[in-house]
Formats: C-alpha cells, structure tokens, sequence
C-alpha cells in the first residue's frame, strides 16, 4: 500500500481554503473508515491512523497560522 500521509511541508504550501476543504474530505474518509470497521469490511486498520493522523497536522498548521508563527502563502508579504 502506497504511503498517503501528508507531510508538514506540503501542508504548509497549500492555502487556508484548500486545507480546509481537506481537512472536509479527510472527515468523510474517517466517516466511511469508522463505518467499513464497524461492519467488519475493513481492510487495513492503519489507515484510520494516518487519517487521523492528517488531519491533526492539517489543524496544526492552521493553528500555527492564526498564532502567526508561519504566514499563508496567499497573503503578500508587504516590503
């Protein structure tokens, strides 16, 4: 199985919209994870981690925005 997980870095290029578009899709695999594992049709337990896993570094990255430790790409960078 190909290795999905999102990396920081890559994160941290994408913009407040597109995060949060998804951290949406990433909430809806994690619906249909928790729903395929309830009904024992599940295949690979691990991916429930890594979804988990990605959205909680997609909210950090958002954190480290709002707290200004790194700035949004979109926004211009006055000189």
């Amino acid at each position: 199985m190909a290795n999905n997980a999102l990396t920081a870095a890559e994160l941290r290029g994408l913009s407040g919209k597109e995060l949060n578009a998804q951290v949406l899709a990433l909430k809806e695999e994690l619906f249909n994870l928790r729903f395929q594992s309830a009904t024992g049709q599940l295949q690979s337990t691990a991916r429930l981690r890594e979804v988990r896993k990605d959205i909680a570094r997609i909210y950090t990255v958002l954190q480290e925005r709002n707290l200004g430790i790194i700035q949004d790409p979109d926004q211009k960078v006055e000189a």
